[in-house]
């Protein structure tokens, strides 16, 4: 090929020039290669990557067993542009521009259904992984295979046996049931209103004083969320929806409950996305899931009980034994953590709570059971303390729950849950002198026949798990919950409202022997019993109980504005407390409700309850779907 000349340049002179550069920039590209090849690839680069790495991008998080040298620091999300309108102080106050704040537009639970059933809602809510995932999600999640296949709602509609609120919203076909179920929604309603007027944005009411009770991070609010929407209390909902994109303030500095945290908010923000499909619960529950994570930064694993969201320090209880961990708080993680893994599509949940797993099953349990206390630096039992009821009995209901949340594949659950309950027949389970069924509390070896109104949820959990134990204990089972529920009704007094705890001894039977604990504080434990037992056997004697407890509830908590516990349980008349509890809206009134209500009403073949009585989905595959329909 004959190259034409350019004028005033030689060919010779073109040639030179043309090498110089060629050699120039081959000891360039290789100058650059080996500097990025040094930087990303060689094993002791880290100290030059932290150079190059953007300013905001948080280093990662070890996954592991959440030994101390795990980071220190919480997990911090990127910062939005501005703050939302009406957020809510550091310090928990409630904002003043919160009444002023222009509404946003509301949406019915109808709208919603129907942007559902015509496919407009199910696309992917997953944020971009890019805004949302920290550094240490992103490493874990290359790390670990994770799938890259963000969540997608549609899909997780299409897994669900039967829709999740019935044909009819659970409307019962019988008048008098129908009634019935009315009025357990007008007290939900009489109770939320009063919340909104005298205590908005404060974790719970006080209703004689009609003022709210300490915090401000809206536990009320958060609690009601999925009963609202249940209940088709719509304005009611899209004040609370409304809250919660606005106000809630996830960074609130103070001590806060790990479990309390978790089963209240992670549960009723995990629910309220499944149940509606909105992306900003979804985006609300994933920012507060990282600020949980640092509790885990133990030598064990095992949490600490109480976390600064805002700072992600950790601490045990002071008042817990050597600084030990409880079972029933750190027990009651499972759930909502699998599905916070679900969502994000981030292993590093569900290995922590299977880290807590793992350890239980190596250590050596006392006659088989669990006790109470445990050290998150040892993982040693701190005392040999073994209750159904405070301190132990969310832990039990988790094992069976989450080998039903896990579409009855997961086995260690299955198989921890069934040794557990061996060892409480062998050791607890107890028949009075007038032949009620009870479950005493253990000592050291020592029994204490002691049954506190916290262990009658054991009824309902034993009821839910006949069906997958051996084949022939199923009616064993049966009717093992149905003695254990029917001796707490047997508790529920006079007033037919039951006491804090009840005693079978010194002649006593299902009685409160001691004043401190005679006081009832709106628990919904027996009432949640009776649900699952109507919808195992249908039985119509737990809808006459749950009834008489809805007058009880009227006659004796009913105030001028709200609903309060009582302090003594034997007196018809009434001391209230002046409390109107969070999860009287989110349990007590919700399983009254699911009470009176048509099984098909947040059906249990596609839900498991948190022990806040938030809904949860069964975690199963489209292709099982398939297969089952």
């Amino acid at each position: 090929m004959v190259f034409r000349k350019l004028p005033g340049v030689s060919a010779s002179g073109m040639g030179l020039r043309l090498s110089q550069k060629f050699v120039f920039l081959l000891f360039l590209s290789g100058l650059v290669t080996l500097c990025f090849g040094a930087l990303f690839f060689l094993p002791d680069s880290v100290r030059l990557k932290r150079i190059f790495l953007s300013k905001t991008e948080t280093q990662p998080v070890t996954v592991g067993s959440g030994s101390e040298n795990d980071a220190r620091e919480p997990l911090k999300r990127p910062k939005d542009p501005e703050p939302p309108r009406g957020m809510t102080p550091a310090r928990g106050e409630t904002s003043t521009k919160l009444k002023n704040l222009s509404r946003k537009p509301t949406v019915s639970r109808e709208a919603t259904e129907e942007r559902l059933a015509a496919g407009k809602a199910l696309e992917d809510f997953t944020l971009p992984r890019s805004r949302t995932e920290s550094a240490s999600a992103k490493a874990t999640s290359f790390a670990r295979g994770a799938p890259s296949e963000p969540f997608s709602y549609g899909k997780f509609k299409g897994c669900l046996l039967k829709p999740p609120l019935g044909r009819d919203s659970g409307r019962p076909a019988d008048p008098e049931t129908n009634e019935r179920r009315e009025k357990v929604k007008e007290m939900m309603k009489f109770s939320w209103d009063n919340y909104k007027s005298y205590a908005w944005g404060k974790n719970e009411l006080r209703p004689l004083t009609r003022n709210g009770h300490i915090g401000n991070i809206g536990a009320s609010i958060i609690d009601s969320l999925d009963t609202l929407y249940i209940m088709g209390l719509m304005e009611e909902y899209n004040d609370a929806k409304e809250w919660v994109q606005t106000s809630l303030d996830l960074n609130s500095n103070g001590e806060a409950s790990l479990f309390e945290v978790n089963i209240r908010y992670v549960g009723g923000l995990l629910a309220a996305y499944y149940l509606t499909g909105e992306e900003m619960y979804k985006s609300k529950v994933m920012e507060l899931g990282e600020k949980l994570l640092p509790a885990f930064n133990t030598p064990t694993g095992i949490p600490r009980g109480v976390i600064n969201l805002g700072s992600g320090t950790s601490w045990s209880w002071g008042w817990a034994s050597a600084g030990s961990s409880i079972l029933a708080e750190f027990g009651t993680l499972h759930l909502e953590f699998v599905h916070l893994s679900e969502l994000s599509r981030n292993p590093i949940y569900t290995e922590k709570v299977m880290n807590i797993r793992k350890l239980l099953n190596k250590i050596e349990k006392p006659h088989g059971l669990y006790p109470n206390f445990l050290s998150p630096v040892s993982g040693n039992w701190v005392q040999h303390h073994v209750s159904i009821g405070g301190l132990g009995d969310s832990f039990y209901e988790y094992l069976i729950k989450s080998y039903l949340m896990s579409d009855k594949t997961d086995e260690d659950a299955k198989k921890m849950y069934y040794g557990a309950l061996e060892a409480i027949e062998a050791n607890l389970v107890q028949k009075s002198p007038g032949g009620l069924t009870y479950m005493a509390e253990w000592r050291g070896g020592i029994l204490d026949h002691k049954m506190g109104h916290l262990a009658c949820f054991s009824g309902g959990m034993i009821g839910i798990g006949a069906d997958d134990g051996a084949p022939e204990k199923r009616q064993h089972f049966l009717d093992l919950a149905a003695e254990i529920t029917h001796t707490c009704h047997e508790s529920y007094t006079p007033t037919k409202l039951g006491p804090e705890a009840f005693r079978f001894d010194g002649g006593g039977e299902a009685t409160a022997t001691r004043l401190s604990d005679r006081y009832y504080i709106l628990r919904p434990e027996v009432i949640e019993s009776y649900m699952y037992m109507w919808r195992l056997t249908h039985d119509p004697k737990y809808r006459e109980w749950g009834w008489e407890a809805v007058e009880a509830l009227e006659q004796h908590c009913r105030v001028e504005s709200g609903f309060s516990g009582i302090r003594d349980v034997y007196s018809m008349t009434a001391s209230h407390d002046n409390m109107q509890q969070s999860f009287f809206l989110s349990e007590t009134l919700k399983y009254l409700y699911l009470l009176f209500s048509d099984d098909d009403l947040l059906p249990l073949e596609d839900w498991v309850f948190n022990t806040e009585a938030h809904p949860l989905p069964i975690i199963r595959t489209i292709k099982k779907r398939i297969m089952l329909g």
